[in-house]
């Protein structure tokens, strides 16, 4: 399809994709969450590789860490005591490095928990959920904890990015919520969660892929409601 007809056909609803975004609520934890100890805090990738220091590293995804920080805290304020951390830890020669390139070997500093967090007096409560691909389910014991948590019917995720481990994580709690006829809650707050930005120019200069990081946030956000998944502008 050509560009200007692919522009006129999606214009309608990339105009209405931007009302909807606009028109998210935030989500009242100490309102919804009747039973703190059935819900669980899932961050993905929220380590230094990601949001400071190395290739991979984001502005982007850095602006999101106050707003994570906040959430751990006001919900370990209301009684939540699950957090799970899936966490990239690469192994030397993972096969991801053929899309991405290397980034968050394990045992280095990029592979390390944010300080952030790692500072919060709760720390010590934190479930480390180390992976080698994009997914958080596949290859890890993401399964075999919520296996052994049947209580836990509430996931709120945040992380990076919107459109690869953050989708992957929240997808999989939902399907896997949707094929074993479980009555859950996958909740993905706006300002949690956020993408890289790779322009065209940039992307032809290096010899790699180009990444929109607004429009595919967006779009995944989308998808990720689309799915059952509720999307929401904060948590308050």
């Amino acid at each position: 399809m050509e560009l200007k007809a692919l522009l006129e056909q999606s214009t309608p609803f990339l105009n209405w994709l931007c009302d909807w975004e606009a028109g998210l609520t935030p989500f009242d934890l100490a309102a919804e969450l009747k039973e703190p100890t059935r819900a669980a805090v899932m961050a993905v990738d929220m380590v230094v590789g990601f949001c400071y220091e190395g290739p991979l590293s984001s502005p982007r995804v850095a602006g999101i860490v106050p707003n994570v920080v906040k959430l751990f805290r006001r919900a370990e304020a209301l009684g939540v005591r699950h957090f799970v951390l899936t966490q990239d830890a690469h192994q030397p020669d993972a096969v991801e490095f053929g899309a991405f390139g290397p980034h968050c070997r394990a045992g280095t500093h990029e592979a390390e928990t944010i300080p952030e967090l790692l500072s919060l007096p709760f720390a010590m409560r934190f479930t480390l959920i180390p992976k080698n691909s994009i997914s958080s389910s596949v290859g890890t014991a993401l399964d075999s904890w919520l296996e052994g948590h049947p209580e836990v019917d509430t996931f709120i995720v945040v992380g990076d990015c919107t459109d690869l481990c953050t989708y992957q994580l929240a997808m999989h709690l939902r399907l896997r919520a949707n094929a074993k006829g479980l009555a859950q809650r996958v909740i993905v707050p706006v300002d949690c969660v956020e993408t890289y930005d790779m322009p065209v120019t940039t992307a032809r200069e290096l010899g790699i892929l180009p990444h929109d990081g607004d429009l595919l946030h967006l779009i995944f956000l989308y998808h990720m409601a689309l799915n059952g998944i509720q999307v929401v502008s904060r948590v308050i």
